[in-house]
């Protein structure tokens, strides 16, 4: 699915909050849990560290701050959000919805308001549904926020996933603006790739194994990723009309600093407009981008009238691009 967005009214992101567990876990702590060492580590993905919360602490905790944060900067109070979206693998339950319990912390109690999962690419998938509420004028203001807990369902025993992920969340507010905001979205999934990472005997599928672990195959993850992110990019740029040379920032999904390398030269695009975290935080799955746009904003790349072009691709497989001319002056 590609497309541009109509000639209505013009949406764009007005407030932006991110928020990550306090508990930093290096590569030479995990080194205690698996055969592996930050050489090791770093090599092969490029992180450094990342975040863990804490036994105590629930996607909703970690989220609840990136909320508040979020509706600070766009002015508004939780009141005044009519739709709540929050993409995540990880929510605080099954039922009721993680953005349920949001809701009803934000004093959000007339909002719509529900959990998507498309793994990595949650908060790509949720932009778009967000931005076609409020362009339709089913809702007036979004508030979509992307997280995970990963470490909930890491294998500590198998070090080709341990390594890899990270927690966190981060949170925006969408809402009619006099111009500019999203240019358009480009989304897919491949169901037949399913079994390349996955989550069996999560849900109502009965499998033998009764483990609750994420099960990654790494190599077609890998290929899959490589050859995805480039694609989704590429065909929406090319939808919108608009050339990569035109693009002022792109944040990609923070799988694996080798992936981000491929796309970035793949897609002729100058290291110094490429967002990366992913050696700080490790992949956030649906957290990775909010957060990246976070860091963008603190270091004063996120500026009013430049193109934003965020790609995504996860668990499903799915993938999805976003393009966006920024609208507001994000404080740090």
């Amino acid at each position: 699915m590609i497309a541009t967005v109509s000639a209505g009214r013009p949406v764009s992101i007005t407030g932006l909050g991110c928020k990550v567990p306090d508990r930093i876990v290096t590569n030479e702590e995990l080194a205690k849990f698996v055969d592996t060492s930050d050489e090791w580590i770093v090599e092969r993905t490029g992180i450094r560290e990342r975040r863990m919360a804490d036994d105590a602490e629930a996607l909703s905790d970690v989220a609840l701050p990136a909320c508040v944060d979020a509706l600070a900067q766009a002015g508004l109070e939780g009141a005044d959000i009519d739709l709540l979206i929050v993409a995540t693998v990880t929510p605080d339950m099954a039922f009721p919805s993680t953005a349920a319990i949001l809701a009803d912390k934000l004093g959000a109690t007339s909002a719509a308001a529900y959990d998507l999962s498309a793994g990595c690419t949650g908060f790509v998938y949720a932009l778009a549904q967000s931005y076609g509420m409020v362009a339709g004028g089913v809702a007036k203001r979004a508030l979509v926020v992307g997280g995970d807990l990963l470490s909930r369902i890491l294998d500590w025993d198998d070090r080709s996933t341990l390594v890899l992920f990270g927690d966190g969340a981060g949170a925006v507010v969408l809402e009619a603006v006099p111009d500019h905001g999203f240019v358009g979205f480009e989304l897919g999934a491949d169901g037949a790739g399913g079994q390349s990472l996955w989550l069996p005997g999560s849900g109502s599928r009965l499998f033998d194994e009764s483990e609750k672990y994420v099960k990654m195959n790494g190599r077609e993850v890998f290929k899959f990723a490589t050859r995805i992110l480039v694609q989704s990019a590429e065909d929406l740029l090319a939808k919108c009309e608009v050339s990569i040379d035109d693009v002022d920032l792109y944040i990609p999904h923070q799988a694996n600093m080798r992936i981000i390398d491929h796309a970035t030269r793949k897609l002729g695009v100058p290291s110094d407009r490429v967002v990366i975290n992913v050696d700080r935080y490790g992949n956030t799955s649906s957290g990775s981008i909010p957060l990246a746009l976070a860091d963008a904003a603190a270091d004063g790349r996120l500026r009013p009238g430049q193109l934003v072009l965020m790609t995504g691709m996860g668990a499903g497989l799915t993938w999805g691009s976003a393009l966006i001319r920024w609208t507001k002056e994000m404080a740090a």
